[in-house]
């Protein structure tokens, strides 16, 4: 934590990409009895990536959709994340060990700090929750026809999600 913030002004954001495209989910479906539902599956290769943190504590959300993932992608959602915390309150952003989870985005942001999970713990991550709920209800076993129909369907599972109050205090 940086030097002089109050740790009472400190909200705890989990942050996670997922990548979203033709090539997509295949999930469960409702089917009668002795029936065998068929789905079709894309073999081009488009994709997006969602950029989301949630705050429980605040039942809040920040997502990005961009479509690449890198420490270039990574320094533009943190500056929107940081517009979006509150003005006198500090995100301290738990992250996994991606590359492009480094100090370095954070070095012009006074208002986050990074916090790096140990290897192979995306369990300890209540965002993983978000990608699962979002794939389970609005973007699996789809087809796309290009990048934008692609963002779109993002676009409209982040906010189909981020509209329900409590969910994200319930899930996360």
């Amino acid at each position: 934590m940086p030097t002089g913030v109050d740790a009472r002004q400190v909200d705890v954001w989990f942050q996670d990409e997922m990548r979203v495209g033709q090539q997509g989910t295949l999930t469960r479906l409702w089917a009668p009895t002795g029936t065998r539902p068929r789905v079709v599956r894309q073999q081009q290769y488009t994709y997006a990536y969602v950029f989301g943190a949630v705050c429980p504590a605040r039942d809040e959300a920040v997502g990005l959709i961009l479509p690449t993932v890198n420490l270039e992608a990574m320094t533009v959602y943190l500056q929107t994340l940081s517009a979006a915390v509150l003005a006198g309150r500090h995100a301290l952003v738990v992250v996994d060990g991606a590359g492009w989870h480094g100090p370095s985005v954070t070095a012009a942001l006074p208002n986050v700090t990074l916090l790096k999970l140990p290897p192979a713990a995306p369990e300890l991550n209540p965002a993983e929750q978000v990608w699962q709920q979002l794939r389970r209800h609005h973007l699996a076993n789809r087809c796309f026809s290009d990048y934008e129909d692609i963002v779109q369907a993002c676009c409209e599972a982040w906010n189909a999600f981020t509209s329900l109050p409590g969910t994200i205090r319930r899930l996360c």
